[in-house]
């Protein structure tokens, strides 16, 4: 399972898609506060139908909070962020990895980015582009994990 984490998401619809997302993909969300909205709100809910409740997120209150629970995994954290030149595409993702997201506003905080700087990485897009849709970030860099690391039979079954 990969977990993909959130850092200050500032808008529910996109946090409701990514849930959704996480969900049928199997992974695992975690939340960092603060939000600028409730996570019960109808927006969030609405955005990641009736899987939300499914999905079980883990809400961290801090950042602190999160890294002194999983410091010790940070060789295998990755961070999306416009601020590197790795595609996303030339990591080597391993099951377990922490996929960080930083808001729809202001990204990553850089000294995050600073735990494990190789880890990096990027959507290339044009120069006069600034960036994507969270969400569809998200589903960008987590579905080049999933397929790295594809199983068969963990979404389709064994087949009998």
């Amino acid at each position: 399972m990969f977990n993909i984490v959130l850092v200050c998401p500032r808008i529910p619809q996109n946090t409701g898609s990514i849930g959704r997302m996480c969900f049928n993909a199997g992974f695992k969300l975690h939340i960092i506060k603060p939000c600028v909205f409730d996570l019960s709100q109808r927006a969030v809910r609405r955005a990641g139908l009736d899987y939300w409740d499914k999905l079980e997120p883990v809400v961290w209150e801090n950042l602190e909070a999160f890294l002194a629970s999983h410091l010790d995994e940070k060789e295998r954290f990755f961070f999306a962020t416009t601020k590197s030149k790795k595609p996303y595409f030339e990591a080597s993702f391993r099951v377990g990895d922490f996929l960080f997201f930083g808001s729809e506003s202001y990204g990553l905080p850089l000294d995050l980015m600073g735990l494990n700087p190789q880890n990096a990485i990027t959507i290339p897009m044009r120069p006069c582009g600034r960036s994507l849709n969270l969400a569809t970030s998200v589903g960008i860099i987590s579905y080049e994990a999933l397929r790295q690391n594809f199983s068969p039979s963990f979404y389709f079954g064994s087949g009998k």
